[in-house]
């Protein structure tokens, strides 16, 4: 199992500090570990979207990319919806 690395305690300034308790409170959890919970979705997300955009920007200089009307009809033709 893949240890954590250690963690290292900062200050931020919230004004959702009652709405952090009441989830904490709902879900037997503290403080700490909603906002830690939050941070971790929060990089995750955003570095799958950096991904995700760094890969469109390479697959757009390779040339490597389909109109948009294309994606579009092949949507709506999945779907059967008219276009």
């Amino acid at each position: 199992m893949p240890q954590r690395a250690a963690s290292e305690p900062i200050t931020i300034r919230t004004a959702k500090v009652s709405e952090i308790d009441a989830l904490a409170s709902a879900m037997d959890r503290s403080r700490n570990y909603i906002v830690n919970q939050a941070i971790e979705q929060y990089l995750e997300a955003n570095a799958w979207q950096m991904e995700r955009i760094s890969a469109g920007i390479a697959a757009a200089r390779d040339d490597k990319i389909i109109p948009a009307d294309e994606v579009f009809d092949g949507i709506a033709e999945k779907h059967g919806w008219s276009r």
